[in-house]
């Protein structure tokens, strides 16, 4: 069974702020919506709203049939205190809730079996249960944890596991699940491109319709049948059909218009205004120059006198249809200017020629979640390298950032950084922000930056969308978005020369990774740079491509797969 989502006139918000209303929106079988916006416009809320998980402001959600299932999957890591991989993906896939309900109705059936309503119930629950996949649950887990490379116990907990493991089992609970529709919340964060290519292959392969907010523009390229933006320079909700790419080209073609709209309106309006203006000039100086002549030439001509008045009835006669003109004008409001991060990235003075060097390098770590070498590694970044480093999640990618910035000790072989390199690190200035716990985030800006002004460092958030209300907040309070921002915030006050990356992507909005490209662009310095974002992988300029996998480092010639 699949879903129909529909939903009519809809407006959601927070408290007192309105986030988005006037929704009218037709989920069928089949389609895939992408929403996409600012952080803090309201996709996730939407998401919720959608699943029956918080009421609307105003207007309704429809769900047809009514018995139909909609999986809602957030961005969150959701695992509970001591839920094992098992339990997780039995809950994320809406069997262990139906479950939970089907052994309530058997209890029910129990206690009262001659009773016809208790009957229905179990045979509701059973089918519920049944239609979410729970009879075979446990056989297809293994099989899928085994298709991801997922070897560990499945009564292992969610907790112990790494990042990358943690990302496998979510993406395997999402793989495992027979919804009838389906809400996906940054569905691609912390993916791989093995996962990301299965991600879009299950997409492709539903028949159930699909709403997900995704910052990943290859993934929304690949899947996406319709664009909802929720579009706050427009101070509306608009909906484009025939997928992300053309999405980008009607938007930017419907705001070009909107602009030129408005200027079209704007000189229309000003052109009367002064046409206005300047005719009650003209009828004030008739009247003024009448009045002059008639004292000092004593006029007594009724004729010429009756002139004067009626040419400047005339004029005033004039300028009160230029107002009228004014009045019936048809009003075009200005599209709001949205807010957009302003990023540069300060340069520090020229390091060395050679900036990093590894020779033989091996780390070794262990842990919970078991053993892992890197290395050897034998490597040379020289100045003006702009290298990316891909590879599986758990390949040991960060842990080779850490060797070559020395945040980590090689166990074997030696590692150096070159002379006067200054080093810049996205994920750095979010472990300083998570650190920071209770701490108001000017406060940490503070201490930071001590040379600079208190309105030096709120003007440098304020550029990248923390203003008053954020800078007052703990660092904990601050969204994974809020935290990513205030971190390039950091970045920016400070001059580096070799700027490390580590999926800076992640919780940033469209614009915002746009935005961040652009910088990138114009850095001159040394960019070592980790993403699984395909399209910036595209985009941004490079000169070389390390691989990683399994522990060893490859470097990629251009022009060669993978």
């Amino acid at each position: 069974m699949t879903a129909t989502i529909q939903a009519r006139d809809v407006a959601a918000g927070h408290g007192a702020t309105l986030l988005f209303s006037g929704l009218d929106l037709v989920v069928a079988p089949g389609d895939v919506v992408g929403l996409v916006g600012p952080n803090g416009a309201g996709k996730s809320t939407l998401l919720h709203v959608l699943a029956g998980r918080r009421p609307p402001e105003a207007g309704e959600v429809i769900v047809s049939p009514r018995t139909a299932h909609l999986g809602l999957l957030t961005q969150e890591a959701d695992a509970l205190e001591g839920e094992t991989i098992r339990h997780s993906l039995a809950r994320r896939t809406g069997v262990a809730e139906a479950e939970a309900r089907m052994d309530a109705a058997a209890q029910q059936l129990g206690d009262h079996p001659e009773d016809e309503a208790s009957g229905t119930a179990y045979s509701t629950a059973l089918e519920a249960w049944l239609a979410l996949g729970g009879a075979d649950l446990d056989e297809r887990a293994e099989q899928v944890a085994a298709r991801l490379g997922l070897a560990v116990d499945l009564d292992r907990e969610v907790r112990t596991l790494s990042g990358g493991q943690a990302a496998r089992v979510g993406l395997a609970g999402l793989l495992l699940s027979r919804y009838d529709g389906y809400l996906l919340d940054e569905p691609t964060n912390d993916l791989d491109a093995a996962g990301l290519d299965l991600l879009e292959e299950f997409v492709h392969g539903l028949e159930a319709p699909v709403v997900l907010v995704s910052h990943d523009r290859a993934f929304l390229s690949a899947t996406v049948t319709t664009v909802v933006e929720i579009d706050r320079s427009l101070q509306r909700v608009v909906a484009y059909g025939g997928g992300y790419d053309a999405y980008l080209e009607e938007r930017s073609i419907t705001r070009r218009h909107a602009r030129e709209a408005y200027e079209e309106y704007a000189e229309r309006r000003r052109g009367l205004e002064s046409r206005a203006r300047m005719q009650r000039e003209w009828m004030s100086k008739g009247v003024r120059n009448a009045n002059k002549k008639s004292a000092r030439r004593q006029e007594k001509d009724k004729f010429i006198r009756a002139h004067q008045v009626a040419t400047s009835e005339k004029q005033a006669a004039k300028a009160h249809q230029t107002e009228r003109m004014i009045e019936r004008l048809d009003v075009v409001e200005e599209p709001r200017k949205e807010w957009s991060l302003q990023f540069s990235i300060a340069q520090a003075p020229r390091s060395g020629d050679v900036v990093a060097v590894a020779r033989g390098a091996v780390v070794r770590r262990s842990g919970p979640t078991g053993s892992f070498t890197l290395g050897p590694v034998d490597l040379q970044l020289d100045l003006g390298d702009r290298v990316a480093i891909t590879g599986p999640n758990g390949s040991g990618k960060t842990t080779l950032l850490a060797l070559l910035t020395g945040q980590v000790a090689p166990d074997e072989g030696a590692v150096s950084l070159g002379s006067r390199v200054v080093v810049g690190e996205v994920d750095q200035a979010r472990r300083l922000l998570d650190a920071a716990d209770e701490t108001p985030l000017a406060r940490v800006f503070a201490l930071e930056l001590p040379e600079w002004t208190d309105a030096d460092r709120r003007t440098l958030l304020a550029k990248f969308g923390l203003t008053g209300g954020h800078v007052g907040r703990s660092a904990s309070t601050l969204s994974p978005g809020e935290r990513t921002r205030a971190a390039l915030a950091l970045l920016q006050a400070r001059g580096v020369n070799l700027l490390v990356l580590d999926e800076p992507t992640n919780h940033l909005d469209l614009p915002a990774i746009e935005q961040l490209e652009q910088a990138l662009e114009a850095f001159d310095g040394t960019l070592l740079v980790v993403t699984h974002d395909r399209r910036m992988l595209e985009t941004v300029r490079l000169t070389r491509r390390w691989e990683v996998d399994a522990g060893t480092v490859a470097e990629v010639l251009p022009g060669a797969g993978g």
